[in-house]
């Protein structure tokens, strides 16, 4: 005992000195700050292939709003110059010249397919991100209640069966041939009945996890079911809504593709306009590029969307924080 005191280099009186005791210094919990969206981001940013796709995702946005606001666009610019329609990308710029805006090629009108595609992609996401932004506000607040409140539950089932049997893609296709074909048409066909799905969605996850112990003494306590709902329901959800969004955006951007290719969309040059106005292009010789360019671009941001939010979904999940 006394080689080890001597290893210590500490005197007797030093090693046994008295301690004071302090009852509110033993009450303090010595214990790392936790927080959840840094635990997020921290848990998403570990993985580098998370940063390219993030990346990558963010040029594509971005170049499709900033690029057509320094470009003049007009697609029948060259209507009446016979040369210059479909052109490939090597014949293009050896006629117009070697620069950006020619190098997928020229059009049935003669116009930039490059140009082309990152106008109709502005037109393409911001119809992806306003109809998903609607339809997972109403169907998240909506099925947080449905869950929750019996009442609200009975009508609401009726209203499901009676809507949620009718194919999805049917109902849009009627609204948009009532109405006249424009973006906000686009929009109202697209969210009148596409939250439904997700409040169904929202509302069985609510049944699962609204009766645990402490959302039974929130409602004991007198505690409203619209607070409980927000306050202790949804917040416990957030990996699975963020999940749900990730399919829910890139859907509408299919969606809207299909229905331009089926000759029933918006008459804005959006990706689909565009896919179905080259659908001859795509078995002639030479002309492929007009048609496999916004299937292409169509296809990444699609994906890449798909892919971030599932895996943003995933670090939203607390058991991966650990």
């Amino acid at each position: 005992m006394e080689e080890k005191i001597k290893e210590l280099g500490l005197s007797e009186e030093e090693l046994f000195a008295p301690v004071d005791h302090s009852l509110a210094e033993s009450e303090k919990i010595t214990a790392p700050r936790y927080s959840y969206w840094k635990s997020v981001f921290r848990v998403f940013f570990r993985n580098k292939v998370n940063i390219v796709i993030l990346g990558l995702l963010v040029f594509m946005i971005l170049f499709a709003y900033i690029y057509p606001t320094l470009v003049e666009y007009d697609p029948y610019a060259n209507l009446l110059d016979p040369n210059s329609k479909h052109l490939s990308p090597s014949a293009a710029m050896a006629y117009f010249g070697r620069n950006i805006h020619w190098i997928l090629g020229a059009g049935a009108s003669g116009e930039p397919t490059f140009d082309a595609i990152w106008n109709g992609s502005r037109i393409s996401i911001s119809l992806a991100i306003i109809c998903g932004a609607i339809n997972m506000t109403v169907g998240v607040l909506v099925g947080a209640v449905w869950g929750f409140s019996k009442k609200v539950d009975a009508f609401m089932m009726e209203v499901y069966n009676i809507v949620g049997n009718v194919p999805t893609i049917l109902i849009i296709s009627v609204l948009a041939m009532l109405f006249s074909p424009t973006f906000w048409t686009m929009v109202f066909a697209l969210t009148v009945v596409g939250w439904i799905g997700i409040a169904y969605f929202i509302r069985t996850q609510v049944i699962i996890i609204r009766d645990r112990e402490y959302n039974l003494a929130s409602r004991c306590l007198g505690t409203s079911t619209v607070k409980i709902a927000m306050k202790n329901i949804l917040p416990f959800m957030t990996s699975v809504i963020v999940t749900l969004l990730a399919t829910e955006i890139p859907s509408y951007i299919s969606y809207e593709v299909f229905l331009a290719y089926i000759g029933m969309g918006m008459s804005d040059m959006s990706l689909g306009r565009l896919i179905y106005a080259a659908e001859g292009a795509m078995v002639t010789p030479g002309w492929e590029f007009e048609f496999w360019s916004p299937v292409a671009i169509a296809s990444v941001i699609t994906v890449v969307l798909y892919v971030v939010g599932q895996n943003l979904g995933d670090a939203s999940d607390p058991r991966t924080h650990m």
